[in-house]
């Protein structure tokens, strides 16, 4: 499947880290519209340092990062989530003694585009329909929504973060790790869900330790290696995943040559 030539996401040479300690070194990485882009990568290769910089969170020390066409290498993360980025990180951070559907409602007024709060009647009535949009996409949300987030299973806290983030509509989404701590049939369920949501047109951006399962649903995958991307192309290019194992194990970096028997 051929992709549309203008990403809705893209970092172009960008370069950032922690301090002192430079973690990217001229990191690619694009996400296109109904696409999704799996970013892997071994522990420590900068994957959430990606997503972070992607965000905001993280300074950009060298190269852009565009949304929607707009250049917001500077611009601070509520005002990239306003534009339309929406990010799940790591460990679902969820309000844990608010209910699931106080969850949903302060994930769309937190994170939402108008910038006009909660906007009156209209816009509160607007909020409980996406909630009950979200009830069904998320079946168990909708059995739970009187639950308090804390009271959830790993599996149901996930689906609340990512039906959380959904709340603000957003144009793209950056998910670390949904699968991390999960059973395998949970995850599976999981990623299945995260699948589906490039049908309506979302981007979505996957840091998943689970490569083969990211393949799987990804239509274009980057590899990172201690900062560099090592890989980036089509899904459909990977040949099995012993060439992504490959880059994670620094096959693709020149090492010296083995001793002489």
């Amino acid at each position: 499947m051929s992709l549309p030539a203008e990403p809705l996401l893209e970092a172009s040479g960008v370069s950032c880290g922690y301090g002192d300690i430079q973690v990217l070194r001229d990191v690619r990485v694009r996400v296109w519209p109904g696409r999704l882009t799996a970013l892997l990568g071994s522990n420590g290769a900068g994957k959430t340092t990606t997503l972070r910089a992607l965000s905001g969170l993280n300074q950009v020390t060298a190269g852009s990062v565009r949304l929607l066409g707009q250049d917001v290498t500077r611009l601070p993360p509520s005002d990239r989530a306003r534009l339309g980025l929406g990010y799940v990180m790591e460990g679902k951070r969820l309000f844990h003694r608010r209910t699931v559907e106080e969850n949903l409602l302060l994930g769309g007024y937190v994170m939402g585009r108008g910038g006009d709060g909660w906007g009156g009647l209209g816009r509160r009535r607007a909020l409980r329909q996406r909630a009950e949009t979200m009830y069904e996409r998320f079946t168990v949300l909708g059995e739970r929504r009187r639950s308090r987030a804390g009271e959830l299973s790993g599996g149901q806290q996930q689906m609340l973060a990512l039906a959380q983030a959904l709340m603000a509509q957003p144009r793209v989404l950056l998910l670390d790790e949904p699968s991390g701590g999960l059973a395998p049939i949970i995850v599976a369920q999981v990623l299945e869900i995260v699948a589906e949501l490039t049908a309506d047109g979302l981007g979505v951006l996957l840091v998943e330790q689970a490569a083969e399962s990211a393949i799987r649903i990804a239509d274009h995958v980057t590899v990172l290696d201690v900062g560099h991307v090592v890989i980036d192309k089509p899904a459909s290019a990977i040949a099995d995943v012993s060439e992504l194992q490959h880059a994670y194990l620094g096959g693709l970096r020149k090492r010296p040559p083995a001793p002489a028997s």
